[in-house]
């Protein structure tokens, strides 16, 4: 796709120091206000976080977003001026709101399967039960007679076709025939996985099997693995990590949200056990003293972030 990736070098603040600027301003202006909050060492926690409401992955992404949306976009930031009048501060919602006015809505032409250009691609061959790929087989609408010629030059034959493959989803495979046209090919045992399985776990279910049957196949072992980690035998890091990655590929709906400040995000009550029905505030209630992320005085303290972030990644080092 011609991307290409900057890693930023490990404990490194300044290497993505827009970045780090975020981080800070979420967690004065929204985390720290959080029950449950311990703080970035001992002397920023109350005296008993741990008492205190805590939340869910799925519950903690939806007060973030309720936050931008209803908080952080309303916000003044000094980038965001108009050249006519050069000393208006605008926050990003006034200047889509802006810029909506002179230029009306644009249409930009997009690919809704563009997402499928990123996945990694296997070259396989067409046969009469479908397309096998790492000892999985898959079927569906849309391929080719098995033995068609393909139009694709690959390692020098005419025998191979393109197949994307999500590592984090291996119940389909996704294939473009010669119209352009996705389709989506299922393996054959996704029905009774009901779930998205990713290689990492099949390659560990498949492990558990090959000690526990003399002639192990996939079934078995997808079988075996859901009813260990639903007995909640899955105790080791491997498999906490394992499934937290598959419950991120569920879908989560967003809800609809107004214009309210951060102490009364419909989430943050709802999690407290409260009433949702709350007042609005709008925009012009932000602070015009707040500056933005994109601000260049705030990236002069980057220097004193760096000891907080300079430990994030000391356990997964070790």
């Amino acid at each position: 796709m011609g991307i290409s990736v900057q890693p930023a070098r490990l404990r490194t603040g300044r290497d993505k120091g827009p970045v780090e600027r975020f981080f800070r301003t979420l967690r004065e202006d929204l985390l720290q206000a959080l029950p449950g909050y311990k703080g970035p060492d001992i002397h920023s926690r109350g005296e008993n976080p741990e008492g205190e409401a805590f939340y869910f992955l799925d519950e903690l992404e939806e007060i973030i977003r309720e936050w931008a949306a209803t908080v952080y976009h309303c916000r003044p930031h000094s980038s965001l001026v108009d050249p006519g009048l050069p000393g208006l501060r605008m926050s990003p919602a006034q200047m889509f709101e802006h810029g909506m006015a002179r230029a009306g809505y644009i249409e930009v032409p997009r690919d809704r399967d563009l997402a499928f250009e990123f996945l990694p691609t296997k070259w396989r061959t067409i046969q009469h039960y479908g397309v096998e790929i790492d000892g999985r087989r898959y079927r569906g609408p849309g391929l080719p007679t098995p033995g068609s010629k393909s139009p694709y030059t690959w390692r020098g034959k005419h025998e191979h076709w393109p197949f994307q493959v999500n590592p984090d989803d291996i119940t389909k495979i996704y294939f473009r025939d010669l119209e352009r046209v996705w389709h989506a090919l299922e393996w054959e045992h996704a029905p009774m996985a009901g779930m998205p399985l990713s290689e990492e776990a099949l390659a560990f279910a498949r492990k558990l099997a090959v000690r526990k049957y003399a002639y192990p196949n996939d079934r078995l072992a997808v079988a075996d693995l859901l009813e260990r980690w639903n007995a909640g035998l899955g105790s080791t890091p491997a498999e906490r990590r394992m499934a937290l990655r598959l419950s991120r590929e569920q879908a989560i709906e967003l809800p609809d949200v107004g214009s309210q400040a951060a102490v009364t995000l419909p989430s943050v009550r709802r999690a407290l056990g409260e009433e949702v029905d709350v007042p609005q505030a709008g925009p012009e209630e932000a602070d015009e003293a707040q500056g933005g992320d994109d601000d260049a005085v705030d990236f002069e303290d980057l220097v004193d972030e760096d000891d907080f972030y300079a430990t994030a990644l000391k356990d997964a080092d070790e």
